[in-house]
């Protein structure tokens, strides 16, 4: 009876690590699933997060939450927006992995970055 129980012990063991791993590993994106999406928010003269990791293929949206107008500008002119009034927000979507390193035009100490991987 004993080894019945340890064996039964055992596999349950076993069944309970083959059901962590199915449900911490990420799936795979099928037709009709949603893309990936991110948002930045634009409040007291900054954007938030300061860095931003996303993998490709992930659309980032910038939302100004400010009194004032700001702009979102890539350093490498990837991608740029036109003056965001209060509430207005921004989208780009990057394919291709890499830093891209941004910033306000309207204030150009404002500054931060998307990680695309």
């Amino acid at each position: 009876m004993k080894k019945t129980r340890w064996i039964s012990g055992v596999v349950l063991t076993v069944l309970a690590a083959f059901a962590t791993i199915a449900v911490t590993q990420p799936r795979m994106a099928k037709a009709g699933d949603q893309p990936a999406s991110a948002e930045v928010k634009i409040d007291n003269f900054s954007f938030g997060p300061q860095t931003l990791t996303v993998a490709a293929g992930t659309t980032v949206t910038w939302k100004n939450n400010d009194d004032v107008p700001h702009t979102v500008v890539s350093d490498d002119k990837a991608f740029k927006s036109k003056a965001l009034d209060t509430d207005d927000k921004f989208s780009y979507t990057s394919t291709k992995p890499g830093t891209y390193n941004y910033f306000c035009s309207v204030h150009p100490k404002m500054i931060a970055k998307i990680v695309v991987q």
